[in-house]
């Protein structure tokens, strides 16, 4: 028998499941109870012109890049406060944070794949990693009732239950992998060595730019990220691997029964 979940993290199946019957209410919506123009997802547009605004920069001016995508990067901890302290939760903006997350993401490290040809498969399987993990974890959520994607218990995953029931443990690891690769681009454009830069001396930090030291610092929280996101994607495979199982012995017991 399958372990009863808390009510916390389900909620019971509503019932429209046609899939024109959602976008006529969609589209019927009135403005005071429009999902589209909840505040959270208002954050979550701006992030996404932030990040093109980002991409439109990237290959000829490092600065304007750098800062509309660490903005944009920003935002993702903001939407989250938002829908919670104005009821505005919402699945599309659920899927609207995470299809931007993983679409930055994925554009920096394309640029990054060009701009270290000889690292270029690293970053494809960074990016592959990224998308399929983050894909099966929120597919198996769906299939098992959850609410959101972020609800984890400790019985299912102990290191995903760490890293997504404390929001602060979830924004450093993220930030810090993000800066690895902003870290990462700004080296092609910094050349200067950081005691240059500071006027002082740093010791064995001395041939260094600061972004090559920003990308020494960040490194260790990117690869605790990628390794979370391997576990992601295992534990969501066993996930749906189970439902498989659980669903064939429903079937047979069913064609027994007939």
């Amino acid at each position: 028998m399958a372990k009863k979940t808390s009510a916390n993290s389900r909620r019971r199946p509503i019932d429209v499941v046609d899939a024109k019957v959602a976008v006529d209410l969609a589209t019927a919506q009135t403005y005071s109870e429009n999902v589209f123009l909840f505040v959270p997802n208002l954050i979550g547009y701006s992030r996404v012109v932030l990040a093109a605004m980002a991409l439109h920069y990237m290959n000829y001016h490092p600065k304007y890049c750098t800062l509309a995508y660490t903005v944009s990067c920003l935002l993702d901890a903001f939407d989250g406060h938002a829908a919670r302290a104005l009821g505005q939760t919402s699945k599309f903006g659920a899927v609207l944070d995470m299809v931007t997350d993983r679409c930055t993401t994925s554009a920096l490290l394309c640029y990054l794949a060009s701009a270290y040809p000889a690292y270029a498969i690293v970053f494809q399987i960074l990016i592959s990693l990224d998308f399929s993990s983050h894909y099966m974890h929120m597919y198996s959520s769906l299939v098992t009732g959850s609410r959101s994607h972020k609800i984890v218990t400790s019985e299912v995953s102990r290191i995903l239950w760490f890293y997504y029931n404390d929001p602060r443990v979830l924004f450093v690891i993220c930030a810090g992998n993000e800066l690895f690769y902003v870290a990462l681009y700004l080296m092609k454009w910094v050349n200067t060595p950081l005691s240059t830069s500071l006027g002082l001396s740093v010791g064995y930090l001395e041939p260094y730019t600061w972004a090559e030291v920003m990308a020494m610092l960040c490194f260790p929280v990117c690869a605790l990220k990628n390794v979370i996101n391997v576990i992601q994607l295992w534990k969501a495979s066993k996930i749906l691997v189970g439902v498989d199982l659980a669903e064939r012995a429903q079937a047979r017991e069913d064609a027994k029964r007939s």
